[in-house]
């Protein structure tokens, strides 16, 4: 097992990527702490992932939200190992209707809150820990009606990027994973229904090279490999996960003759 011994934090731990991630890690080994919202998604989390999870009801947004959190990770584990930011939040924030308030809570959520939940941990972190940014191809898709969004991820790579650099002189590693579209629960809103939700993935599959979405477990394979030192000379750097969308459109099934 690749993380025997170690100990991780996985926010936004109770569905989707996180959930997925979270249940590799610790086949491999960890003993995982995850973070979420909802206390009854949280505790069915748990409850799925066994003796080696711990549950913490937060919001990344809150800064002494994350504290606390930090607090109950040193009680429990002493450090941790490794950190997957992963919490976020999304939404359309088209440029003639979008509120202040609205605009400026997908900014604190999803790099505010990617900050701050980095610092809440720092002092945790071992030498040799592997810390893990999650950021999106929204960062580089020019999607209308997605400036916030678009606008967090991107800063998500590139405060990966300063905080490999300014940890570094500890030994530890700052890496960022940048799923494309996945199957998670985020789409349910935009496509209620069975039938919606098929006809939607069927969409994006024509322009995904691989000629598919993309699952939870795609990404958080990337995770385990940048958490396991198996990735021990890696850092400062991002893994696309997503079927080649931004990095060949061009091969996508919608192209094709």
């Amino acid at each position: 097992m690749r993380l025997e011994g170690k100990f991780a934090l996985i926010t936004g731990g109770n569905s989707g990527i996180g959930l997925e991630t979270a249940r590799l890690l610790i086949h491999e080994g960890a003993r995982v702490a995850i973070t979420g919202r909802d206390q009854v998604k949280l505790d069915a989390a748990v409850n799925e992932l066994g003796p080696n999870a711990m549950g913490l009801q937060a919001d990344v947004g809150s800064a002494s939200g994350m504290a606390e959190v930090a607090a109950a990770v040193a009680q429990r584990f002493g450090h941790l190992d490794i950190l997957f930011a992963n919490a976020g939040t999304g939404g359309p924030t088209p440029v003639d209707t979008t509120t202040p308030d609205h605009f400026e809570s997908i900014i604190r959520t999803n790099l505010t809150g990617v900050f701050f939940t980095v610092q809440s941990v720092v002092s945790l972190l071992a030498s040799g820990a592997s810390v893990i940014l999650n950021s999106s191809v929204h960062a580089v898709l020019g999607a209308p009606h997605y400036s916030a969004y678009a606008a967090s991820k991107a800063g998500v790579r590139s405060m990966g990027r300063v905080l490999a650099a300014e940890l570094a002189p500890r030994g530890i590693r700052v890496n960022v994973v940048t799923p494309g579209a996945a199957d998670t629960p985020i789409w349910d809103k935009l496509a209620p229904g069975a039938e919606a939700l098929a006809a939607l993935h069927r969409r994006i599959a024509e322009r995904v090279p691989q000629g598919r979405i993309g699952q939870p477990q795609d990404t958080a394979k990337a995770v385990l490999f940048l958490a396991s030192d198996d990735s021990s000379h890696i850092t400062g750097t991002e893994i696309v996960v997503d079927g080649g969308a931004t990095g060949a459109p061009a091969g996508s099934p919608i192209y094709r003759g």
